[in-house]
């Protein structure tokens, strides 16, 4: 029995000493900070040589953050779910869609040998 009690309370990857010794040096950072337009700053962290991007996504609430807290970016334009037939509607006149179903119903009329 007194081997079976020997890992009891350590968990995978932990040692005595757990730190910079065991996992080397870490990387330098540098902390942006952004703001949306409902005032929440979130300061994500980016590695020292890294190209830090103009927009951020807030975590709290969704909307674009930038970097200049007194004018934020606006939020994107959310559109609505349009079908297919909704964007053909938008390109076609009633004219033009009553001449093309003609046109196709003559086709196949023909196929028919009618």
């Amino acid at each position: 029995m007194t081997g079976g009690d020997a890992i009891r309370g350590t968990r995978v990857g932990s040692g005595p000493v757990v730190g910079e010794a065991e996992r080397g040096e870490s990387a330098p950072c540098k902390r942006i900070d952004y703001w949306c337009t409902n005032g929440h700053r979130v300061r994500p962290s980016f590695a020292a040589d890294a190209e830090v991007p103009a927009e951020w996504e807030c975590p709290r609430c969704g909307l674009p953050a930038g970097q200049d807290p007194d004018d934020p970016p606006a939020a994107r334009r959310n559109e609505p779910f349009k079908s297919h037939l909704a964007y053909v509607q938008e390109r076609r006149s009633e004219a033009d869609s009553t001449a093309i179903l003609d046109e196709a119903l003559g086709r196949l009329r023909e196929r028919r040998g009618r």
